[in-house]
Formats: C-alpha cells, sequence, structure tokens
C-alpha cells in the first residue's frame, strides 16, 4: 500500500488547518471580526476609525510579496498546483458582484472570512450573516444554471 498520498493529503489538511487558524486569529487580533469596528471605520462622515486601513495595506503588501512569489512557480511549496487566476477583465458581473459585496459589508459590517471567525463565536449577527451568504451564493448558481440553459 502506497502511503505517501494519504500522508500527502493529511499534510495538506493539516496546513490549511493550521493557515486557518492564524489567519482567523489575526482577524480577531485585527478587530476585523468585531463589526463595530469594521463600521466605524467605514463611517468616514462619523466617527472615522482609521486603524483598519494599517490592517488592509498591511495585508495588501503581504499579498503583493505572495503573489510575487507564486507566480513564479507552478506548483505550491507542498506540491500542489497553483491556480492563480490571470483576467484582468472588468466586466458587469464583477463591478455588481463588487457592489453587492460591499453593500452587504457596509450594512452588517462583516464579510466571509470574519463571518466564519462570528460563527466559531456563535455570534447570532455572525450566523445571519453566514446564511445570508450562503443563500446568496445558492441563488447565484440557481440563476448561473439557468443563464447557461
Amino acid at each position: 500500500m502506497n502511503m505517501k498520498k494519504p500522508l500527502a493529503h493529511l499534510a495538506v489538511l493539516i496546513f490549511a488547518l493550521v493557515a486557518g487558524l492564524i489567519f482567523g486569529l489575526g482577524l480577531i487580533l485585527a478587530g476585523m471580526a468585531n463589526p463595530a469596528k469594521v463600521l466605524a471605520f467605514l463611517d468616514l462622515a462619523g466617527l472615522w476609525d482609521p486603524s483598519l486601513g494599517l490592517v488592509m495595506g498591511g495585508a495588501i503588501a503581504m499579498s503583493f510579496i505572495a503573489y510575487r512569489i507564486a507566480g513564479k512557480r507552478s506548483n505550491s511549496f507542498l506540491g500542489l498546483p497553483m491556480n492563480i487566476p490571470t483576467t484582468r477583465i472588468i466586466d458587469k458581473r464583477l463591478v455588481l458582484g463588487s457592489l453587492i459585496f460591499g453593500i452587504g459589508w457596509g450594512l452588517a459590517g462583516i464579510c466571509p472570512a470574519p463571518a466564519f471567525v462570528l460563527l466559531g463565536a456563535a455570534s447570532i449577527k455572525g450566523i445571519v450573516f453566514l446564511v445570508a451568504m450562503l443563500v446568496g451564493m445558492g441563488l447565484f448558481e440557481l440563476l448561473e444554471s439557468r443563464h447557461k440553459n
């Protein structure tokens, strides 16, 4: 029996779990899992809290470096193929999706990753957001499948 494949798969799962836990902890420490703090960051005309701008700037800088490294590789460090989007097309679907995402983020102060952190904290607001997000994703898939037929 070849044990290399199951062990490699287990390593990928363990790495994904650890990366997710570190990411979630980072969201908590940065305040991104606190809807009130996010809404204060988005409230430019009121009691604006610019601190999340530093978090986002740091995330953009780290992502820039990571994408530069990833773009030069055909496989990840764990040996999996790299699947980096290459399209640069800005179309109506992208703009409308971005608007819907931004409106939802502005109304709730929650986006997808912090919603999972809030789910882990048993936050009712996070659970409602997550259910609404999943319903929206399901609705998109239903409309998309009807559009293709």
